[in-house]
This record gives C-alpha cells, sequence and structure tokens, in this order.
C-alpha cells in the first residue's frame, strides 16, 4: 500500500502529506511529511507524544503511532500538493483501543463477522461567522424564517459553491446545499457510504469547511449552539444495514417502508439513547440545543424526547421510508468517528436482542408531547449523560476500554465547566 501512495505523489503530484487522527474531543491532529519519506511512514508510522492529545496517556507513555490508510487519501482540493491521509492509532505493537477510528473499524468488523455492513450519509450544520465567531456573516441576513433563504445562500456562493466543487472533484457525489434555520447556518449533503468512508469524509469535511471559509475571511464553526436565539448545528445521520447487496431495512410491505430488522437497529437506539447523547451530543454547549426553548423561527428542530414516528422532525427518529431512518439527535460537535460506532453499537445491540422501539408516536413533540405518558426523555445536561454512558452495560460492553478514559477526560471538562463564573450568575445573585 505504501508503494501506491508512493506512485500516487508522483503521478498527482504531492509534495507533502497530512498524516492526520481524531482525537477522543473530535480534534484532528496531523504531521506533515514530506513525499519522500511517506513509504517509510506507512510502515512505521508517524510518530506522537500521545499526552500532547486528548486520549488519556501519560508522558510515561511510549510512543503513538499513527499508521495511514492510503485507501482514505483526499488531494487538497485547494492545496493540491498536499494529501490528506486518515490514519489508525497504534502503540506498542497494538490498536489503541481508545482511538476513535479503531473503535469504529472494531466495531465495523464485528458486523461484518455477522454478514452486516452499515451505510450511513450525515447531514452537518455550520455556521458562517465573522473570524471572532460572535455573529454570524453576513449582516443582512435578518429573516425570522430565513430557511432555504435564495438570497441568503447566494450571498455566500463563493464558499458553498468552493466546498461542493471540491467534494464533486473528490467524488463524494454532492446533491443538495441550502441555508438552514439559523441566519448564517448552512447544510450540505453528499451521497452516503459506509461508515468508515462517511466517517473518514465527515472528518475532512470539517477540515475543509473551515479551510475554505478562512480563504473567505470568515469562520466556519459546527459548535451546536453558538447563538442563544438561534437554531443549534444538528449531524443529523440516515442509517441503512445491508447484507449481500441488500438492503436489510427495507420492506415494501411495511406502512413505512422498513423491515423487521429496521424497527429492531431503532429499538436498540431507543435503549441506548441517554448513554449515546454523552457520545453524539458531548459538549456542555450541546445540551442548549436539545433542551432549547423556542427559536427566532418558531422551533428548535431538535429532539427533547426517545421517540420516533414517520416522516415527522419533532422527534429522535424519523421514518421517512425506503429502508432508511433518521437518527436526529447528533449534533455539529459530534466525533465523526464515535457518531458511527455508537450507532452501530446500539444498532447491533438492538438487533441481537430483538429490541422493540415501542409506539410509534404520530403527533408533533413540540405541542403534544407534554401529553404522553412513559416518554423517556434525553439528558438535560452533559453531566446527566455522562452518568448515563457509565451505566449503559451496552455501550460498556460494546467499546470497551475507551468508556473509562472518555469519562475521565470529559468529567474533568464538566468540572472546568462548573468552575467557571459568568457574567449570569453576577448578574442575579451579587446581590442575593
Amino acid at each position: 500500500m505504501s508503494l501506491q501512495l508512493g506512485s500516487a505523489a508522483r503521478e498527482r503530484g504531492i509534495r507533502y502529506f497530512l498524516v492526520s487522527y481524531t482525537d477522543l474531543f473530535g480534534t484532528q491532529r496531523a504531521k506533515l511529511v514530506p513525499a519522500a519519506a511517506i513509504e517509510s511512514t506507512c510502515r512505521n508510522g508517524a510518530g506522537f507524544a500521545g499526552f500532547a492529545t486528548w486520549l488519556d496517556m501519560s508522558p510515561a507513555d511510549a510512543d503513538l503511532l499513527a499508521v495511514p490508510d492510503p485507501a482514505g487519501l483526499v488531494q487538497l482540493p485547494w492545496k493540491p500538493e498536499v494529501g490528506w491521509l486518515p490514519a489508525d492509532l497504534v502503540m506498542d505493537g497494538a490498536a489503541v483501543e481508545q482511538g476513535p477510528r479503531n473503535i469504529l473499524k472494531r466495531l465495523i468488523a464485528q458486523a461484518a463477522r455477522a454478514g452486516l455492513q452499515m451505510k450511513t450519509g450525515v447531514e452537518p450544520e455550520f455556521f458562517l461567522t465573522r473570524p471572532d465567531g460572535l455573529e454570524p456573516a453576513d449582516t443582512a441576513d435578518r429573516q425570522a424564517k430565513p430557511c432555504y433563504d435564495q438570497s441568503a445562500l447566494m450571498r455566500h456562493y463563493d464558499v458553498i459553491a468552493e466546498i461542493c466543487d471540491a467534494m464533486t472533484a473528490l467524488g463524494w457525489q454532492p446533491y443538495q446545499n441550502d441555508h438552514e434555520d439559523a441566519n448564517g447556518q448552512f447544510e450540505m449533503n453528499w451521497a452516503y457510504d459506509d461508515a468508515l468512508v462517511t466517517a473518514d469524509r465527515h472528518a475532512f469535511f470539517k477540515y475543509m469547511a473551515r479551510t475554505v471559509a478562512e480563504r473567505h475571511g470568515l469562520r466556519a464553526t459546527f459548535m451546536p449552539k453558538p447563538f442563544a436565539d438561534l437554531t443549534g448545528s444538528g449531524c443529523h445521520a440516515h442509517i441503512s444495514l445491508w447484507r449481500d447487496g441488500r438492503n436489510l431495512c427495507a420492506d415494501p410491505e411495511d406502512e413505512l417502508g422498513l423491515s423487521e430488522t429496521g424497527y429492531h437497529f431503532i429499538g436498540g437506539l431507543i435503549h441506548s439513547a441517554e448513554a449515546l447523547a454523552a457520545l453524539t451530543n458531548p459538549t456542555v454547549n450541546s445540551y442548549k440545543r436539545l433542551n432549547a426553548p423556542r427559536t427566532a423561527s418558531g422551533a428548535t428542530w431538535a429532539p427533547n424526547t426517545v421517540t420516533y414516528a414517520g416522516n415527522n422532525r419533532t422527534h429522535m427518529i424519523r421514518v421517512p421510508g425506503g429502508g432508511r431512518f433518521e437518527f436526529r439527535l447528533a449534533d455539529g460537535a459530534a466525533n465523526p468517528y464515535l457518531l458511527q460506532a455508537a450507532i452501530l453499537a446500539a444498532g447491533l445491540d438492538g438487533i441481537y436482542n430483538r429490541r422493540d422501539p415501542g409506539r410509534r408516536l404520530d403527533i408533533n413533540m413540540y405541542t403534544q408531547g407534554h401529553a404522553v405518558e412513559g416518554v423517556k426523555r434525553l439528558p438535560l445536561n452533559m453531566l446527566d449523560a455522562l452518568r448515563a454512558l457509565e451505566e449503559s452495560p451496552v455501550l460498556n460492553e460494546a467499546l470497551g476500554a475507551f468508556i473509562p478514559s472518555y469519562l475521565k477526560l470529559k468529567h474533568e471538562e464538566w468540572g472546568a465547566y462548573c468552575r467557571h463564573l459568568t457574567q449570569w450568575e453576577r448578574d442575579t445573585t451579587l446581590d442575593c
């Protein structure tokens, strides 16, 4: 495989390779490797000090080696002399158990042993803001309901078109781009694929969007709720399960077009939803999207309850038909690899244990949900989600040694947040 990269470098004019991995907090780390050294890097890995990134390691740990995956090569459209390579983490000759890409690959292999393949597509939403991130970049974007606004979309045509052209050149098959429900918010869509391919592309997309925005003097942020009165940024995932080229989630005889296997997969997501939130909604800010009051547009478009329905966007899971379903819980901060791994782990549990998703609720959960008894609600904050993850036998067994490391670092993050003194506290309690 390393020889293929050497040949690719010569044929495509690649001078350097970004050997990249994603840590537990979703930050991409990389080394810039000259093309002449890429063959030895493929054999030996690029060396990192694990303690220097969010991977729950100490300065005493051995070298962390990032071994590039040639199958994921992306030549930077805006700087074609550089190739981006996703990498798998190795230490002392063994895969690093808390490496997000390693976790996803392990679960994919587990599914493959049962003849199963998960295919997904993601819908990452993001804001284009001023460089300081304090307000949307487009000062004319002021509509109360700006979703799909043609003028606001076209005022950022140069940024959106550059990103979409890049995806086309990379063979991702992009098919729609739109202005979303918040002022300054956008969504870009490309074709679904195998879960690992989607995760790699999702990781690169976030890097690409930020880079292209910077090239235009703007900032692209995937922060779940950057503005209190505007709709937050989700990252909805469309999911189907396959075997030998056949969609196992499809059943033309079912009212929603979903098979028994598909319903069991949904049952697994519903069973583990509160714990899943710790992974799919990984920041303090995430819960300001999930539990937000009405926004300026009139709706948050985010779920608060653990429910599913047909083609109804007020639920955690929407079944639009055609042998797939949409998981609407995750937000823009989700680690691309942990998002896919968490979905697959919970879904496989649902299939293996034939979990019942319960009654379908064909109601508007925003206006009628309070009248439904026995419905589980999503965590109110990150601490509640972390506690649910701690107590989840399904995810602890499926994700293994990753869980203690993740929980340790996230509890430290929660503690740092709690020690932070806000202006709201001063305003409301200074004279108490």
